[in-house]
């Protein structure tokens, strides 16, 4: 079964919340926003029920080119993380 596409979500919204379409628009653009900003500045977020996205600095370290075997050197680079909620968790399995 694929995933539900951004329509999809936005017009699943639009029904169980009875909005317009254009306030859940609005809506998700101004959450990504907010996540965005946050991790960017204070380094996390919690979304209650859903989880926390962290930014982590992930170090630099030796690799190996599947391809050849040949070891390279993976450059340090910072990553985002979510760790998913407890609850999230529980409705889920």
């Amino acid at each position: 079964m694929a995933s539900m596409t951004k329509s999809q979500f936005i017009g699943a919204l639009v029904e169980k919340t009875g909005l317009q379409k254009k306030e859940v628009v609005s809506f998700m653009d101004n959450l990504n926003e907010l996540v965005y900003k946050e991790c960017k500045s204070n380094g996390e977020i919690t979304l209650p029920g859903l989880g926390k996205m962290i930014k982590k600095h992930r170090e630099a370290r030796m690799g190996r080119n599947p391809a050849t075997g040949e070891s390279i050197q993976i450059k340090a680079k910072t990553v985002l993380k979510f760790r998913v909620a407890k609850a999230a968790k529980d409705a889920i399995l």
